[in-house]
């Protein structure tokens, strides 16, 4: 084989690949990433193989061994050197992402009910090849593997924790349940936001939210200074016993629209809207509360059931007060979690119902794992240097 700037696969690798599938796919990347390796070092050097030029830049220096351990098989590459040392190629960290994202492809595929046919029909346009159902399920462990890795990966010290769960059709023994989609993320001491962890369970009773939270702990999770939730009674429950003193904030979003329940009369409820926001807005607790007490007795007698739950609830989205006010924005709703469950739905809704749990986690930790990543490696969320 030649190495040149626009290569093509001799037509012998072609045939292999009709012949053999998915089966041929780890000689055929390792081909394909060495071929564009060598590519990588010749424009590098500025030169072709032997040519004599005053344009060379330095001077090969043969290949270097390295075994990586793919999701399909572990493919040993020919890494091109330098003699000048001041050469690493780029194409194997790229080739890599493309067969994580081909692999994340078909098996986000299968779990959102694309049949095995439609599959099939897809990677032969794509590939050249189609895919059995064996091949899917392979892809589907390769998936479960490297995700059971990152949902069980080590925490540390996370400075704020939101909680938040989501609903999803599953079936689970033969009946059709909504199912509930566990999630937390955190903020940690650089600023940076995560992904920590997520869990399907049955609905959101204590037992299910205290089992993640406490796996959450085992995994290393320390340093929480607020968590921040709605108000749902299991997850309550679960936090005072897993999170025992730890200040809550509870989601001023949330507390909004449980106030529009106690509306008594629908043109009340822009009015009523503006006199939270006012509450939330307040530049201190202690105007908060001022600005509460003024609320709740401005509703006494034409909303008393109304008063009674803002004097009773309203308190608990004040936490945040306690905290500085250039992190104050971002740590009193959950709305960001919430901007997280929209994408899921976006992704999710094809699949309508869940052939059973497993599949729901795969394709929601696919996701997660994916915005995690993202935000780890992207701008700081909250800074931290001045407090």
């Amino acid at each position: 084989m030649t190495y040149q700037d626009d290569f093509t696969l001799p037509n012998e690798l072609l045939e292999q690949v009709a012949e053999q599938g998915f089966d041929f796919l780890p000689e055929l990347i390792r081909i394909v990433i060495n071929t564009a390796m060598q590519v990588e070092r010749q424009k590098h050097l500025g030169v072709g193989p032997y040519e004599r030029s005053i344009k060379r830049k330095g001077h090969s220096n043969g290949f270097k061994p390295k075994t990586v351990n793919t999701r399909i098989a572990p493919i040993t590459f020919d890494i091109p050197q330098v003699r000048e040392g001041s050469f690493y190629p780029q194409a194997l960290e790229k080739g890599l992402r493309s067969e994580r994202a081909l692999m994340l492809a078909l098996a986000e595929m299968y779990v959102q009910g694309v049949s095995t046919r439609k599959v099939a029909a897809i990677t032969e346009r794509l590939c050249g090849t189609g895919i059995s159902a064996s091949q899917v399920s392979r892809a589907n462990a390769m998936l479960d593997e490297v995700l059971e890795d990152w949902r069980n990966r080590p925490l540390g010290t996370i400075i704020y924790l939101y909680l938040d769960a989501l609903y999803q059709k599953v079936r689970i023994d033969g009946q059709i349940r909504d199912t509930a989609v566990l999630m937390a993320s955190g903020v940690k001491p650089d600023g940076k936001r995560l992904i920590l962890g997520v869990s399907v369970s049955l609905g959101e009773q204590e037992l299910h939210w205290r089992d993640f939270l406490q796996s959450l702990v085992a995994r290393g999770l320390n340093g929480v200074e607020l968590i921040i939730s709605d108000a749902h009674v299991g997850l309550q429950a679960a936090r005072k016993a897993v999170f025992s003193g730890i200040p809550w904030q509870r989601c001023q979003f949330h507390l909004q629209q449980n106030a529009s329940q106690y509306v008594p009369r629908l043109g009340m409820k822009r009015e009523v809207a503006a006199d939270i926001r006012a509450i939330f807005n307040a530049p201190d607790r202690t105007q908060a509360e001022a600005q509460l007490c003024k609320t709740v007795e401005k509703y006494a007698q034409s909303a008393s059931k109304l008063a009674d739950w803002l004097e009773g609830n309203i308190p608990e989205g004040l936490t945040v007060f306690s905290f500085p006010a250039d992190h104050r924005r971002r740590i009193r709703t959950v709305n960001s979690l919430e901007r997280v469950c929209l994408e899921i739905r976006r992704r999710t809704r094809v699949a309508v119902i869940f052939p059973n749990e497993a599949s729901c986690l795969r394709v929601v930790s696919a996701r997660l794992m994916e915005m995690s990543e993202r935000w780890e490696t992207g701008r700081v969320y909250l800074s931290f240097e001045r407090f």
